[in-house]
């Protein structure tokens, strides 16, 4: 899961978001409609999810035949190629391999850190995504250290030439992930800050809500003409033990060696399969999550559940006989990077008739809320998911729906409907982008209720004989 593709300053507008303590958010929801019959075809395939293991079969082989799948990467490629082969022995037709070019391809290298003065000790660390190299034996330089990514900004001009800056930001734990905004902007745009401020070097505290030891790393972003500088993520345990280090009283020294570099462009792709529909001038519903994952772990909840649930769901849909719109499930290619997959695919799609939208892309534990854009005369649809999906304890929001950084360039133009299924947050930035992300971190049980919800809406959806056309305007 990534936001680099958000412009800058939207970026740097999210740090006045407040961060708020976890509370169930069903606060928000909307009543669940009375007197909505529910097809029994709907109930016999979501009670079928709740019990069919495809989708973890998916995420355990993706996870162990292929691990990790860094953007432009050898192991990506290879993911692909494993990915056509799994959609056809399921049964999928039309699977092949969209490819497009990467450019630009940040590949990481060594990277280490350490406290040199005035208490030696070591730091878990890791190379933000873009960040610049230092030399081959490293940088060792003063320290200054910001709580928050505020006071980062009100830092005069100039002020750290010769200096790492350490940005301390907290982030708490949401179940709607709304603090990654808040929080994330020390990672999003804190190195370019710093950057334009002179800083040699900056660590900034995990952009997570976990206390061990495991950094997280993530894209950053720097403007045209600010040259990239070594940018490092401190696991949080240790970001807290560099700010206790501070309240010695005494300058703070760390030795930083981050050697990244850029391969010009790779071929990259995206991966497509589709269940065909009956009408084809019904539209397509579009589903699908990422393929790619950042390197430190085996992108388990990020995002190998993502597409493991919505290709288990059409699995499902396409054993339960035909259906009236074609279900096309994307693994797009590169999500981490800024989105790349899901313009790519914008592009050689966009003039197409698509009904809907949605990607899962946010862990594998329990869909808790949907939402939808649904202009009035779909409207009806939405009411019959309510009912439907009201048995898994799934409410319905009141805000209107299009989450997603891959869907996120077919629904810009407003011509197609969105629909978010949203996962619990809670502990999901415990393992977000770190070595933790792995397969002991899907709980199958909550795994089989994802599907289930996926299957629910494709069933509703996908046999829904009202037009779904543009989108109701957001208020």
């Amino acid at each position: 899961m990534t936001l680099t593709a958000l412009p800058i300053a939207l970026a740097l507008l999210a740090q006045t978001a407040p961060v708020q303590p976890t509370t169930p958010a069903i606060t928000r929801a909307r009543p669940t409609p009375v007197g909505v019959p529910v097809d029994p075809k709907v109930v016999a395939l979501r009670d079928r999810a709740l019990t069919d293991d495809a989708a973890y079969a998916i995420v355990r082989d993706l996870t162990t035949q292929i691990g990790p799948r860094p953007d432009g990467s050898d192991q990506e490629a290879q993911a692909r190629r494993w990915a056509v082969a799994r959609l056809e022995s399921l049964g999928f037709r039309n699977v092949r391999i969209e490819p497009y070019t990467l450019n630009h391809v940040w590949v990481r290298g060594g990277e280490t850190g350490e406290i040199v003065a005035p208490v030696p000790q070591p730091l878990r660390l890791t190379a933000l995504g873009n960040s610049g190299a230092t030399p081959a034996g490293g940088i060792t330089l003063p320290v200054v250290y910001f709580p928050t990514f505020n006071d980062l900004q009100l830092a005069p001009e100039g002020s750290l030439r010769g200096k790492i800056a350490f940005v301390s930001n907290q982030m708490h734990a949401t179940q709607d992930g709304s603090s990654y905004g808040a929080s994330g902007v020390a990672r999003f745009v804190g190195p370019n800050l710093a950057a334009k401020k002179g800083a040699a070097a900056i660590v900034i505290r995990s952009v997570g809500t976990d206390h061990g030891r495991g950094p997280h790393t993530g894209t950053t972003n720097f403007e045209p003409g600010v040259t990239p500088i070594p940018a490092a993520a401190l696991s949080v345990a240790d970001a807290e033990t560099l700010a206790r280090v501070f309240a010695l009283g005494r300058p703070v020294t760390l030795h930083l060696t981050l050697t990244p570099h850029i391969v010009p462009s790779r071929e990259s792709g995206n991966v497509v399969a589709e269940v065909p529909g009956t009408d084809a001038a019904a539209g397509v519903v579009l589903i699908g999550g990422h393929l790619d994952s950042w390197d430190l772990g085996t992108g388990a909840i990020d995002d190998g559940a993502g597409v493991a649930i919505t290709t288990g769901a059409a699995k499902l849909l396409m054993d339960s006989g035909p259906h009236r719109r074609t279900i096309r499930v994307v693994w797009f290619g590169d999500e981490e990077s800024g989105g790349f997959g899901g313009a790519a695919y914008a592009k050689a799609h966009g003039q197409e008739r698509h009904a809907t939208a949605a990607e899962s892309d946010f862990g594998a534990d329990r869909v808790w809320r949907f939402q939808t854009n649904f202009a009035e005369a779909a409207k009806p649809i939405g009411d019959r998911l309510a009912a439907a999906l009201g048995p898994l304890g799934i409410v319905r929001g009141r805000d209107p729906a299009g989450e997603g950084t891959d869907v996120e360039p077919i629904l810009s133009a407003g011509k197609v409907a969105a629909v978010d299924l949203n996962q619990d947050g809670t502990r999901y930035f415990d393992y977000h982008h770190t070595p933790e992300d792995t397969l002991d971190r899907v709980d199958p049980v909550q795994l089989r209720q994802n599907v289930a919800a996926w299957a629910t809406m494709l069933a509703v959806v996908a046999d829904a004989p009202e037009e779904i056309g543009p989108v109701s305007p957001r208020s």
